[in-house]
């Protein structure tokens, strides 16, 4: 029997990682981190936040229970009071405005219960956001992003792994609460069935006692999945911002310039500098060299300069094209081993020789112009 071969064709393209260059293994650097600051981007814990805020929530009740429980009672005092007063009928005082004026009073009083909560509310979600993601304001977040109306990358968010762990999260919260609700119920259950034989103001102080004690317990347990997420988030969002090799050097091009453009103004630069320095060497007063490795070009004139100036220098061929114009301008060519190394080294073009030189330097130039038989002339 004949076999059958099937020959599949797929492209392994389809599997390859986003991003151009290759798989993101590189961590993003500074530049890539502050451009997605910038888009509005950053690590982040909604959970974490909401954990802290639940918590300052009940602490704060905890702490201002006297006075909000006495400005309840007083409103509900107001309100009964007027209530009498709004059922006369021989009440001829009674009218809309009397009505809303209470009203206002009311809702008066209750603001001012609730201003701590308020206050609080607010510090608190502004600290937690400067934390977690420092202080930066963008509303890029705000600006419509129409990819996202893209029903398949939505599906596919729907089964992504941040998904997954929203999933997780959910049910570890859920879990935690009914685990901490039923601990609660269940070492407070012989006061709660006896709570009929207490008066109505000792329910309602047990009552509130509980609820805060219990927010309290679940606002804990919430801050350490908080602070889970948190981590988390910022695990995925450095994950998700690496980079690819190719990203990395692209991105070094563009801030930095390209390495081989850079090579090639910096040679041209070097060309031209030289071109400079070679055409000042018919100036010099003489070349001293080492003889073959060094070359440097010196000029000594007491009406510009207090000390001799080196007008240019170079080392195996560039020192051979000094010797070269030298040469061709009957510059006087002296061969001084030490001295030339020194002045090499030590000295850049443009620059008056050291006083540790000037006697070695001196000794030279008066043997040249001994040569040429030119009197020297020395500012004091």
């Amino acid at each position: 029997m004949d076999e059958v071969k099937l020959l599949l064709r797929y492209n392994l393209q389809l599997f390859a990682k986003d991003g151009p260059g290759g798989e993101k293994t590189e961590p993003a650097t500074a530049k890539k981190q502050s451009d997605t600051r910038k888009e509005g981007q950053v690590a982040k814990s909604r959970d974490l936040n909401n954990a802290i805020s639940l918590l300052a929530f009940f602490l704060v009740i905890k702490i201002f229970i006297a006075y909000v429980g006495g400005g309840f009672i007083d409103c509900f005092t107001m309100v009964y009071t007027k209530i009498a007063d709004f059922g006369d009928k021989n009440n001829f005082d009674f009218n809309i405005n009397m009505v809303q004026y209470t009203m206002q009073e009311i809702l008066l009083k209750m603001l001012l219960i609730m201003l701590p909560f308020f206050a609080v509310g607010v510090v608190v979600a502004f600290v937690c956001d400067v934390v977690q993601v420092k202080w930066k304001v963008t509303t890029k977040p705000l600006q419509p992003k129409f990819n996202k109306m893209n029903p398949i990358s939505g599906f596919k968010r729907f089964f992504s792994v941040q998904a997954l762990v929203s999933l997780i999260k959910s049910v570890a919260i859920i879990g935690a609460l009914v685990w901490v609700v039923y601990s609660e119920i269940k070492d407070e259950i012989g006061v709660l069935l006896n709570l009929h034989n207490y008066s109505l103001q000792q329910v309602l102080m047990y009552i509130g006692d509980f609820v805060i004690n219990t927010g309290i317990k679940i606002s804990i347990v919430m801050l350490v999945i908080g602070f889970a997420d948190y981590l988390y988030q910022r695990f995925k969002f450095n994950k998700d911002i690496m980079m690819t090799k190719q990203e990395v050097k692209d991105e070094y091009k563009n801030s930095e310039g390209d390495p081989q453009i850079k090579g090639q103004i910096k040679r041209r630069m070097m060309q031209a500098s030289q071109r400079r320095m070679m055409q000042s060497v018919p100036k010099a007063d003489v070349v001293i060299t080492n003889p073959t490795h060094f070359a440097v070009a010196i000029q000594y004139d007491p009406q510009t300069a207090t000390a001799p100036v080196v007008l240019a220098k170079g080392e195996d061929y560039l020192a051979a094209k000094i010797k070269e114009v030298a040469k061709e301008h009957n510059i006087s060519i002296v061969e001084n081993k030490p001295l030339a190394r020194m002045l090499y080294y030590n000295v850049e073009v443009g620059m008056e020789i050291p006083p540790e030189l000037y006697q070695a330097v001196a000794e030279v130039l008066a043997f040249v112009y001994k040569m040429k038989n030119k009197q020297v002339y020395h500012a004091g």
